[in-house]
């Protein structure tokens, strides 16, 4: 049988955890080195490796906790961080952790943030101060999460998909991106902005508004907005995302993002 398929068994009950062992620990290695992925693209569309996500969840239980230190630093915990940081040319600044079970390519900066094992961070992004890249989230090339953004882990169950945030993508200070949602390349989250599953991202460009769930469309120059809601004790605002603007095609991606940035006011 393949690792797959031990995984996969043992994970659905049909074969004993042990058995298992490893095969899950052989797993781990493999998205450690990125030589699997939790979530790939196939023809535009994104796919889910369910029972990779199924060998992580094992991994927790056929590990144990252990004591680990780096000076007068020290962990307690099943999964260690990250090694051979210098062969693999990312830079992680201290007290920046990412922990084993991640893959993050060569070019990666990781300011004091965190990296959670299965995410994937592709070359020329950074992970900025305070910012954190939940379990399985997969990061492009060139996507720079600003200081605070909480990209958020989905774990379980395995066949969800995670927070995806494709190439070239913005995300400005304290966003929050959860709950499988993906962020199409190029697209520019302003501060603070929030999307969830069941977020409204509106365009307002139009003379009638057009709506989105779960996707930032590619490009799109997104802010945080309200929408009315009328309740028992009054009318409230709701939060939504509001796509104002478009970045242009440029070659030069950072002159694209400046000029959008200018063009619409938007606080990053």
């Amino acid at each position: 049988m393949s690792d797959q398929d031990v995984i996969r068994a043992a994970f659905a009950g049909e074969a004993e955890l042990a058995e298992a062992r490893d095969s899950v620990l052989s797993t781990i290695d493999l998205l450690d080195r990125g030589k699997i992925r939790v979530a790939e693209k196939s023809r535009g569309e994104w796919v889910v490796n369910e029972w990779v996500k199924e060998a992580i969840l094992l991994y927790f239980q056929v590990t144990g906790m252990e004591e680990m230190d780096a000076g007068p630093v020290v962990w307690h915990d099943k999964i260690p961080t990250k090694r051979n940081l210098a062969e693999a040319q990312v830079r992680v600044v201290p007290p920046g952790v990412v922990r084993y079970g991640a893959f993050c390519e060569p070019g990666v900066i990781v300011m004091p943030g965190y990296v959670n094992i299965g995410a994937w961070v592709g070359s020329g992004s950074m992970v900025d101060t305070w910012a954190t890249v939940g379990s399985c989230a997969q990061i492009g090339k060139g996507v720079h999460l600003s200081g605070g953004v909480g990209i958020g882990g989905v774990l379980e169950p395995p066949g969800a998909r995670p927070v995806i945030i494709e190439d070239g993508a913005f995300i400005g200070s304290r966003c929050i991106v959860v709950e499988g949602v993906v962020v199409q390349e190029g697209a520019v989250l302003g501060a603070n902005t929030t999307i969830t599953s069941s977020t409204r991202i509106i365009d307002v460009r139009g003379e009638e508004p057009v709506e989105f769930r779960g996707v930032v469309p590619a490009n799109s120059v997104v802010i945080p907005g309200t929408r009315p809601r009328s309740f028992p004790a009054g009318e409230y605002g709701l939060p939504c995302a509001l796509i104002i603007g478009e970045r242009t095609a440029s070659t030069d991606r950072k002159t694209s993002l400046n000029e959008a940035l200018r063009t619409f006011g938007v606080q990053v």
